[in-house]
C-alpha cells in the first residue's frame, strides 16, 4: 500500500470517528450521556444536588459505601434507636463514637489538624457546631427536609440544622417540694423556702445570659448575685447526672434541667416533675454533615433522615421535634431560642459573669 493510499484511508477513519462520535480507542466504547455527565461526584456536589432522583442516589450510593461515621452528644439509648431505624430501612451501617458537645467538637477539630477526616455526620449542641461551621468543616445540605423546620432551629448560613430542642426546664423531688409553693419568676427564688435547695447545671452559660438579657442585664446581674447571697446554688456537672440527684432527693429544685430528660425520668416513675419559669429557654441539638466526609451518600441520606423521618421517633421520645408539623408540651408557651452564633461572640464575656456570679460563690 502506498503512501497516498495509507493517507486516504486515515483520513477517511477520522472522518467517521468524527461523525459517529466513536472514542479513537476502539468501536465499543460508548459515549457518555448526559445524566452520567451531570452525576455528583464530590462531597460538595452531592450534598447540594436537587434533581428529582436525589433521593434515589443518595440511597443507591449510601448503599454501596456501606456505612458512615456518626459523632454524637446525643444519649446513648435514644442513639440507638436512631440507628437502628435507620439500618433497619436503609441497610446502613451506622458506626458510633460519643462524647459531651465539647468533646465531639474537640475531636472534630484535632482530627482536622492531623489531615485525619473520619467524621461523616455530627450531632451536638449548636455551641459545639457553630465553631465548626467557622472553621469551614461543615458542608451546606440542600435537604428538602429543611422546609418543615421552624426557621429559628436553622443555622443562618443553613451549613447545620436542629434535630431536637434542648428546653431548659425546672424539675423539682415531688416528695420534698410542694407543686403550690413552686416559684413563678425567678425574683421568687429569693425566697427563704429556697435556702440549700438550688441548683444549676455547671456549663449553662448561655441559659444564664438568656435570662439576665431577658431581664435586664443589670437587674439580672443583680438578682442573681442576691439568689447566691441569700439562699446558695449548688453546682453540679452534667444535665443528666443533675436530672437523677433531683429523683433522687439530693437536689430538691434544678433551675437548668434539659426537658427531655425530666420527662423521661418522670415516667419512669421517679419522683420527679417539671414545670417552667418563663420564658421557657431553649439551646438547639443540631446535625451537620462534615465538608470531607469519607462517605458522603451515606452521611447526606443519614441528615436527611435525623431532620426528618426520625423527628416522630425522637418525639415519641420526650425530646422537642423543631418540626412544625409535631406538637410539643414543651412549646405551648413562649420559646427563645439561644442565637448560638451571638453567643459564641459573646461566650467570654457570659462565661467570665456565670463563673463569677454563680460558679466561684457556690464552692
Amino acid at each position: 500500500m502506498n503512501s497516498h493510499l495509507r493517507l486516504h484511508n486515515l483520513l477517511s477513519m477520522l472522518v467517521v470517528l468524527l461523525l459517529t462520535g466513536a472514542p479513537p480507542g476502539g468501536s465499543t466504547a460508548q459515549a457518555q450521556t448526559p445524566q452520567a455527565a451531570q452525576a455528583p461526584q464530590t462531597p460538595s456536589d452531592i450534598a447540594t444536588y436537587e434533581g428529582p432522583d436525589r433521593e434515589k442516589r443518595l440511597i443507591d450510593g449510601a448503599k454501596k459505601e456501606g456505612e458512615l461515621m456518626f459523632y454524637s452528644s446525643i444519649p446513648v439509648e435514644d442513639i440507638a434507636a436512631l440507628t437502628a431505624a435507620f439500618d433497619k430501612k436503609y441497610g446502613v451501617k451506622v458506626k458510633v463514637w460519643r462524647a459531651d458537645s465539647e468533646g465531639v467538637l474537640q475531636r472534630i477539630m484535632n482530627e482536622a489538624k492531623a489531615r485525619r477526616f473520619e467524621v461523616d455526620v455530627m450531632a451536638a449542641s449548636s455551641s459545639a457546631l457553630e465553631p465548626l461551621y467557622r472553621e469551614r468543616m461543615l458542608q451546606l445540605v440542600k435537604s428538602p427536609h429543611l422546609d418543615d423546620l421552624i426557621p429559628e432551629s436553622i443555622a443562618k448560613h443553613r451549613e447545620w440544622a436542629s434535630v431536637f430542642l434542648n428546653t431548659f426546664v425546672q424539675a423539682f423531688n415531688t416528695n420534698l417540694v410542694k407543686k403550690e409553693s413552686l416559684p413563678m419568676t425567678y425574683q421568687d427564688l429569693l425566697k427563704p423556702q429556697w435556702k440549700d435547695k438550688l441548683a444549676v447545671e455547671a456549663e449553662d452559660y448561655d441559659w444564664f445570659a438568656q435570662i439576665v438579657l431577658g431581664l435586664g442585664e443589670a437587674q439580672g446581674l443583680k438578682l442573681f448575685r442576691d439568689i447566691v447571697a441569700a439562699n446558695g446554688l449548688s453546682v453540679r456537672k452534667g444535665h443528666t447526672l443533675l436530672a437523677n440527684l433531683v429523683a433522687a432527693g439530693e437536689v430538691p429544685l434544678a433551675l437548668t434541667t434539659y426537658g427531655f430528660t425530666a420527662e423521661q425520668i418522670k415516667q419512669k416513675g421517679a419522683p420527679l416533675d417539671w414545670f417552667i419559669i418563663p420564658p421557657l429557654i431553649a439551646r438547639p441539638t443540631g446535625a451537620g454533615v462534615a465538608r470531607n466526609a469519607p462517605h458522603p451518600h451515606a452521611a447526606v441520606l443519614f441528615y436527611d433522615f435525623l431532620i426528618g423521618e426520625a423527628q416522630p421517633l425522637l418525639a415519641g421520645r420526650n425530646f422537642v421535634s423543631p418540626s412544625k408539623k409535631i406538637e410539643s408540651p414543651f412549646t405551648k408557651g413562649p420559646l427563645q431560642l439561644i442565637d448560638s452564633a451571638e453567643m459564641l461572640d459573646q461566650s467570654q464575656k457570659w462565661q467570665d459573669l456565670y463563673q463569677k456570679t454563680i460558679i466561684a460563690p457556690s464552692r
